[in-house]
């Protein structure tokens, strides 16, 4: 019998339910689902998921659980794993897919899934997974809820304005709806407060913050927004990843002589960033600064304003990525200081 040189449980979650499968790859690399089952999504589940995979697997090699991300149900077992020691990644449902994609399926259930997300942990390097810190994940609760707040007051908004606008207007309906819009900015500004309250317990990000927010046209809000939902830049090894993640790397289409497709960006990542670093990029761009002149330049190429603020979006992405990790204040000029600083040092050994 050939040596396992590799083992992982694939787990494709739902509400209630936890389809699991375990898979191996020996020496020779080919993989083998040994066993399919169900769990309940609870913690009596969770136990005996655990106990079933330590059945199963060899005691000299570490199992890979890989996860496949479903709203907020997968959250609760991933922590209970992770507290366990066990190694986790998490899994987005596209990227399953697409691997799905590449294998001979021609059913697709739960149990199917199960084994498919266990044969992608089993033939793929997958990312580990770390529970977000603390704060980031209460900012991130927050920011969330402060825009669904903004989204209802201007659906309110325009009801409004149709009730007012008709021809039969109803004074009480406009009454409760203006109500109900006093209560929704009472509690954005509330939101807002106990986001400076949650900085200001926290010196460190509060300072972190700051240097974010030196940048022309990056404010709290969207400093926060993009810090809560990276989770503090925490597994983002290079700009090139978060402007992924973010949904803002450009994608192109070509094929021989006949397919040119028009270059866009991918918009698959998070659309909370997206949305986060939309407008701070008008007012970078109305700043004379080096965001105005990288738009600029961009719209006389090819006339495309859009596109151009799109690349200060991903620009400012980046920076905003770069101050994090130096710990730094943002400096307009740069790279123009770092070649005054040899001059001066010069002229102080002369004098």
């Amino acid at each position: 019998m050939e040596k396992v040189i590799k083992q992982c449980v694939g787990i494709d979650c739902a509400k209630d339910k936890l389809d699991v499968s375990f898979a191996v790859m020996n020496s020779s690399f080919d993989s083998t689902i040994l066993s399919t089952t169900v769990f309940t999504n609870d913690r009596t589940g969770w136990k005996k998921m655990v106990k079933w995979a330590e059945q199963l697997e060899s005691q000299d090699l570490q199992t890979h659980f890989v996860i496949e991300a479903t709203g907020v149900y997968h959250e609760q077992v991933c922590l209970y794993l992770f507290l366990l020691h066990r190694q986790i990644s998490v899994l987005l449902p596209n990227k399953v897919k697409k691997f799905a994609g590449t294998l001979k399926i021609k059913t697709v259930n739960d149990r199917v899934s199960a084994q498919t997300i266990a044969q992608m942990g089993i033939e793929k390097k997958l990312d580990s997974w770390q529970p977000p810190h603390e704060v980031f994940n209460l900012l991130r609760q927050l920011t969330r809820e402060r825009h669904q707040l903004i989204e209802e007051k201007t659906q309110i908004l325009c009801e409004l304005h149709a009730e007012q606008s008709g021809a039969w207007p109803n004074k009480k309906s406009i009454h409760r709806m203006k109500q109900r819009i006093k209560l929704i900015l009472k509690q954005i500004v509330e939101i807002e407060n106990e986001m400076k309250e949650q900085v200001k317990e926290h010196s460190w990000l509060k300072e972190k913050l700051a240097h974010l927010c030196s940048i022309p046209g990056i404010g709290f809000l969207t400093a926060v927004t993009v810090v809560a939902e990276t989770n503090g830049f925490n597994l983002v090894r290079n700009k090139k990843q978060l402007v992924s993640y973010a949904g803002l790397d450009v994608i192109e289409k070509e094929s021989g002589s006949s397919v040119r497709g028009k270059p866009r960006i991918s918009r698959r990542g998070n659309k909370q960033i997206r949305r986060a670093m939309y407008f701070p990029a008008f007012s970078a761009i109305r700043v004379k600064s080096k965001m105005h002149q990288l738009y600029a330049r961009l719209e006389a190429k090819h006339g495309i304003k859009m596109k151009a603020a799109v690349a200060v979006q991903r620009k400012l992405l980046e920076l905003m990525y770069l101050l994090w990790k130096k710990n730094e204040t943002y400096i307009e000029n740069y790279d123009l200081k770092k070649l005054e600083q040899p001059k001066k040092a010069a002229l102080i050994e002369m004098a």
